[in-house]
């Protein structure tokens, strides 16, 4: 597997490099933003499964190159970086990055959440979730209209950008209105895989959504179990 570090500090890169060597990838560094983007001109960005973006860059600040990565190519991107609050997190997946890792971390947290977001399809992990819709292309929840098969999202009719995972976690909930669930299914299911530690992300994206939406009652917390998606109650006829 090919993988793009961006770290401007070579140390850090070196050490990470090395590790990253010896569970099978092969990683090409790049220490700028503007290194970066070079090495992601749309010829050769197939070419990597997975950007590793440090957003301390000496060029530009991080957030900007993830979003200029985003305009070139699909790749996911994993943010890496000390600012461990909220609202960079969010801003970070609204501006298309696929997961968020706060350092310092450990490295076997780092590998899972690498291989979590290579093993996603063209499609993303949303088709694997809407096979159960039985063939399904589209689900209405109130004023939020969501389409399997162009990944699309609209409320009241007015289009609303989700990031990959946004639109799976999404997908994944308004199959079963009403019905909770769990974390660990929906780490299972969007994420593919049971590592415990991708449970801050999905809390993230859960908020990230409600965001978005503008419709934060839409997304239920069910405390110590999960999240289910609540349909609105159908306006009472007229008189």
């Amino acid at each position: 597997m090919r993988l793009l570090l961006v770290e401007d500090d070579n140390h850090v890169a070196a050490a990470l490099s090395a590790v990253l060597a010896r569970h099978g990838f092969e990683v090409v560094h790049a220490r700028s933003g503007e290194e970066a983007l070079h090495a992601l001109v749309p010829d050769a960005a197939e070419a990597f499964a997975v950007v590793l973006l440090d957003l301390g860059l000496p060029d530009q600040d991080g957030f900007e190159v993830c979003g200029r990565i985003r305009k070139l190519t699909s790749t996911p991107v994993i943010m890496v970086t000390a600012r461990s609050d909220v609202r960079s997190r969010i801003h970070g997946l609204n501006l298309g990055a696929d997961d968020y890792v706060v350092k310092p971390y450990d490295t076997g947290e780092l590998l899972a959440r690498i291989h979590a977001v290579s093993r996603r399809t063209v499609h993303g992990p949303g088709e694997h979730a809407s096979e159960e819709a039985a063939g399904e292309d589209l689900l209405r929840i109130g004023a939020v209209t969501i389409e399997l098969a162009t990944r699309r999202v609209s409320v009241s009719g007015g289009t609303v950008p989700l990031t990959r995972k946004e639109f799976d976690l999404l997908a994944l909930l308004a199959q079963r209105p009403g019905v909770v669930f769990r974390r660990e299914q929906i780490i299972s299911e969007v994420w593919r895989t049971s590592w415990e530690g991708t449970g801050r992300t999905l809390e993230v994206h859960i908020a990230s959504l409600r965001s978005k939406l503008r419709m934060p009652a839409l997304i239920e917390t069910v405390r110590g179990v999960g999240y289910r998606l609540v349909a609105p109650a159908p306006a009472p006829p007229a008189p």
